[in-house]
């Protein structure tokens, strides 16, 4: 056996335990040294089901920890930023889930340390790895379609986040949204330009009272000239919908919903299939592994990571430009977003 990379997980959530069973039992490369989480209980269950020797609530401290050699944060987004911080001090290799932060002045700071340090940085817009998308996105690269003219971009949950998790979230364009704007510039290969969104609450008026939106579509436009809708929903009662469409001068390329199975019944009531898998731990587990892997296998042969801080910065700038343009009902350029926060920056 080669060259194994010790990894500390930070967070011990959801999304955690999803990377940890990868690290542990589907990437030979890795070696779960250590997890941290405040909530201590929940740090330790997740080293008993992993055979993670060390458990700490001190984030910094785990990642301090002999034979660390990369970090995995999978923490609350608030923690994000400054988390990367410490690990690019301590000299670790970062993995980090979306997105860097919130506002644009600390997602800078976090990737000057990252390059000062000279440590690698990958951000976790595991959609890129899912297969459909990535064979989607090589035919455009490889000009099967010809020129892309449009891309469509289908994002609807199947049911709400919890009120509190929406007041935390950054809005419907940095939390739900922010996956989607990662796609189109994934797909298309060209910066966005300039966004126009409208907003609205049909789903759950408490989203309402908390400043948010449960229903969007935005256009944008992009440096190449192709153009791009989304349209995002919180929820889809038939299931966790996603889909996508690259439409150019010499054809189009699709990508359907996956369901449990592909069984059609065809009766005197209809034409039945089963409903698309339910949320994105089912639908994206091909593409957790696949990053994950990515991640890894970046380090031991020192290559530059396949999704990197530039990559994660640049979702949350057309986030901002889309949740601007919803306000104030007008299209705005994405150098409009990079002017105020770069000014914001220097004022702080």
């Amino acid at each position: 056996m080669g060259q194994k990379i010790g990894i500390a997980i930070v967070g011990a959530g959801r999304i955690g335990r999803v990377h940890a069973e990868n690290l542990a039992y589907q990437i030979p490369e890795s070696k779960l040294i250590a997890v941290a989480d405040p909530r201590v209980e929940a740090a330790g269950r997740l080293a008993a089901d992993y055979h993670v020797p060390h458990v700490l609530d001190d984030s910094e401290a785990c990642m301090r920890l002999h034979g660390v050699d990369a970090v995995v944060i999978c923490s609350s987004t608030d923690t994000h930023a400054s988390l990367i911080e410490a690990a690019a001090r301590a000299g670790r290799h970062i993995f980090c889930e979306k997105p860097i932060a919130l506002d644009i002045p600390s997602i800078d700071r976090a990737l000057e340390a990252v390059d000062r340090a000279g440590v690698k940085v990958q951000v976790g817009f595991n959609r890129r790895f899912d297969p459909s998308f990535r064979r989607a996105r090589d035919m455009v690269a490889e000009g099967r379609i010809g020129t892309p003219h449009i891309v469509r971009i289908t994002s609807r949950d199947p049911q709400p986040p919890p009120i509190e998790y929406v007041k935390v979230s950054g809005g419907i364009f940095l939390d739900m949204a922010i996956h989607d704007f990662d796609m189109v510039r994934y797909l298309v290969g060209s910066e966005v330009r300039d966004v126009f969104a409208v907003g609205t609450v049909l789903v759950d008026e408490r989203i309402g009272r908390a400043g948010d939106f449960d229903t969007a579509i935005t256009t944008l436009r992009f440096s190449n000239g192709t153009l791009g809708t989304i349209d995002n929903s919180r929820q889809a009662v038939y299931g966790y919908d996603q889909r996508v469409e690259v439409f150019g001068s010499k054809g189009a390329v699709l990508v359907g919903n996956r369901t449990p199975d592909s069984a059609v019944l065809s009766d005197v009531n209809g034409v039945h299939a089963a409903m698309p898998l339910y949320f994105f731990v089912e639908r994206y587990t091909e593409s957790y592994l696949n990053e994950m892997r990515a991640f890894v296998h970046c380090i031991v042969n020192d290559k530059t990571p396949p999704v990197t801080g530039f990559d994660g910065r640049m979702p949350v700038v057309i986030g901002h430009a889309a949740s601007r343009s919803c306000r104030e009902g007008r299209p705005v350029a994405l150098a409009e977003i990079e002017g105020s926060e770069s000014k914001k920056g220097t004022e702080q």
